[in-house]
């Protein structure tokens, strides 16, 4: 593995994102008592960051694509660290909804130009295992930053969940200003030649994929609560642990998954991938009644789902030759399509009065439709 401090602002950086991505989902019932408003209202505050996702990632990282890598990523975390300060102090649900939406904003355009950065000052060879030292920084949030965020908004004041968000942030600014290498900008690099990325096919094969494919984990993971509650037989209280098994799951899979991204190549990790996540959820559904089986494959969903990111990111840069950061951003705002997409699919067989295992059933298949669009990719790529 490698170890370097140049790589621990990336690191931080996706810590501080992966906090205030989720933690919302478990300070809703908090937020909406506090601010008199309905859950289901301010369940929009998780729409609002998702949309600042998808919108932010692409348009940011092509604005900024003529600039130093080092000074873009200084600019999106001062962005990230202003609004998510506002949201800390936002006296209405209005000022909370556009804080989180301009908090969204640089999520995606981070993860793109930092995936681009940890690639280049990676040894050869190891590339792809340099990107998962950046999601690292998401699966530590999974296991220890969401669970404390959520506690002490419970206990305390969801507004403190926010302003430790804005620490990481500032964490951040400081070990990007003094520890990330400087990099050149591209030269003539403009716009067209950005856009370009998307005339290709291939760049729409692996968008569909991931939209596809990664919903896979969140027709999963948006239902685990009740799924463990109510068909496994934990109860309410045990449900912070086991996210934070699923979260170490995801830890273990994210190192997994760039080992095997530079063992082998992008493309055919990540169908393996996707095939095993399939795997994985229908077995899920069928063994989720038993606690044992229910925690063990928890913890191998959660691997399996987060060993594809850094496969995805370098699948995307090296398929993006000269648009390299609107492509790695581009797999961000897909992420977040697949987000939504799978949220939505899981919940259709609740919809009917079906048990909480089928949304994974649904999750299965959304993998698999992955699976096809990686072996398309690859079948076009061998040509």
């Amino acid at each position: 593995m490698l170890i370097s401090k140049k790589f621990i602002p990336l690191t931080l950086g996706g810590l501080g994102i992966g906090i205030t991505e989720f933690v919302m989902m478990g300070l809703l019932p908090d937020i909406a008592k506090d601010l008199s408003i309905t859950i289901p209202q301010a369940g929009h505050l998780i729409s609002a960051y998702a949309l600042g996702v998808v919108v932010g990632a692409p348009t940011l990282a092509i604005i900024s694509a003529k600039y130093p890598p080092k000074n873009i990523l200084i600019v999106l975390m001062v962005l990230f660290t202003l609004f998510n300060g506002i949201s800390a102090f936002a006296p209405s649900y209005f000022t909370l909804f556009i804080a989180r939406l301009f908090s969204g904003l640089p999520h995606g355009a981070f993860f793109g130009v930092g995936s681009v950065v940890a690639s280049r000052i990676a040894p050869k060879g190891k590339e792809a295992q340099a990107v998962s030292l950046m999601f690292a920084g998401l699966t530590i949030a999974n296991l220890f930053g969401v669970p404390l965020g959520t506690f002490i908004g419970h206990n305390y004041s969801w507004r403190y969940s926010f302003g430790i968000v804005a620490i990481v942030g500032l964490a951040t600014l400081l070990s990007l200003k003094y520890w990330l290498p400087q990099l050149p900008a591209v030269k003539n690099r403009d716009l067209k030649t950005e856009l370009s990325f998307f005339a290709k096919r291939e760049a729409w094969i692996i968008i569909l994929m991931i939209s596809i494919g990664t919903g896979g984990l969140f027709c999963w993971i948006s239902y685990i609560a009740p799924l463990m509650t109510e068909v496994a037989g934990f109860a309410d209280s045990s449900v912070t642990y086991i996210l934070m098994l699923a979260g170490l799951g995801m830890l273990v899979g994210n190192f997994v998954g760039g080992y095997l991204a530079d063992r082998f190549s992008p493309a055919k990790a990540c169908i393996s991938l996707l095939l095993a996540m399939c795997i994985i959820l229908i077995v899920v559904f069928f063994v989720s009644a038993s606690p044992i089986l229910a925690l063990i494959t928890t913890f191998l969903t959660g691997a399996i789902a987060f060993a594809s990111a850094a496969p995805i990111q370098m699948l995307m840069i090296r398929t993006a030759k000269d648009s390299e950061m609107i492509a790695a951003s581009a797999s961000q705002a897909s992420f977040n399509i697949g987000n939504a997409l799978g949220a939505l699919f899981g919940g259709f067989p609740l919809v009917y009065g079906l048990s909480y295992n089928y949304p994974s059933l649904v999750g299965a298949g959304m993998a698999l439709i992955g699976s096809f669009f990686a072996y398309w990719l690859i079948r076009r790529m061998s040509k």
